[in-house]
């Protein structure tokens, strides 16, 4: 039976096995997003790990407690110290990577597009790595980020399903992806024939300095995987889903803390306790030999 120090230990112990779930649970998140539109596979990783270490820890630690194991409390203790370093190292280094860029709002577009120059630092070039984006680029292409494009629209007169109209599909909120990898950038001047097939307006100059308007390509299985505004596109994908996971992290850094300094609290509880007991029985054995004896 838990008393004392030790059964305040295991309350927060548990508390910290409450906590390892939403952590685990954004990793896992994440990576169901890498299979389906980021396609980015190197954050989830650690962020899966930590969850999993703290789970692991906070049993450790609640086991310790319920046995009263003090050396296993101390190994707890130094395990979740560096829990939470590494936890804080993952919302800074989150947050730092994901400083710069944002999409450009367009005139006559709901949706923003994104330029590469936008951003900077580890992130970028990480991505923009021709031998990580040629895996990048192959799932996207394998996970057919732009199927959801398509979308028909009601005639008003006749009643029947029609493709949508330029205006329409200008109206509509793209994602990231969709903006920047699933049609040619608004400076490439191309006209709409559908989401994902654009024709080459001969009449209308395009931006001499675009590389991304001789990178499109009609080719369904190409369109702009290639082009920078696909990179730019990825990135802004990342850093929305990086700052979602980093704002949950930072709540359950600040928790964790507090149940840190709650868990060395009790620890130094449970220690004093430990070492009181055996001065008050001696002392109620000599006061009261009688009583303890048969």
């Amino acid at each position: 039976m838990l008393r004392g120090g030790t059964g305040m230990l295991g309350v927060v112990n548990f508390i910290t096995f409450l906590i390892s779930i939403p952590i685990l649970g954004g990793g896992i998140w994440l990576a169901s997003r890498a299979n389906s539109t980021d396609c980015i596979r190197f954050l989830q990783w650690p962020i899966i790990v930590v969850g999993l270490v703290l789970m692991v820890v906070s049993l450790m630690g609640f086991a310790g407690a319920c046995y009263r194991q003090t050396w296993l409390l101390r190994l707890y203790l130094f395990a979740m110290f560096f829990v939470v370093l590494a936890l804080l190292f993952f919302v800074v280094f989150a947050f730092a990577v994901t400083d710069r860029g944002a999409g450009q709002v367009v005139m006559s577009r709901r949706f923003p597009e994104y330029q590469l120059s936008d951003y900077g630092g580890w992130l970028r070039d990480r991505v923009a790595d021709p031998q990580y984006w040629a895996t990048i680029s192959a799932c996207l292409r394998d996970g057919h980020a732009c199927a959801g494009m398509r979308r028909l629209a009601r005639d008003p007169n006749t009643g029947m399903l029609v493709p949508e109209t330029p205006a329409m599909f200008y109206g509509r909120n793209l994602s990231p992806i969709q903006s920047g990898c699933c049609k040619p950038p608004t400076s490439c001047a191309f006209t709409y024939m559908n989401e994902t097939y654009w024709e080459q307006n001969p009449g209308v100059p395009t931006v001499p300095n675009d590389p991304d308007c001789s990178r499109w390509s009609n080719d369904q299985q190409m369109l702009c995987f290639q082009c920078d505004s696909c990179k730019a596109g990825v990135l802004a994908g990342i850093k929305k889903s990086w700052r979602k996971v980093a704002v949950l992290n930072i709540v359950v850094l600040i928790i964790l803390v507090i149940v840190y300094v709650a868990g060395c609290a009790a620890f130094r509880n449970a220690k004093r306790i430990d070492n009181d007991e055996p001065v008050g029985m001696a002392r109620m054995t000599k006061s009261h030999p009688s009583r303890f004896q048969f």
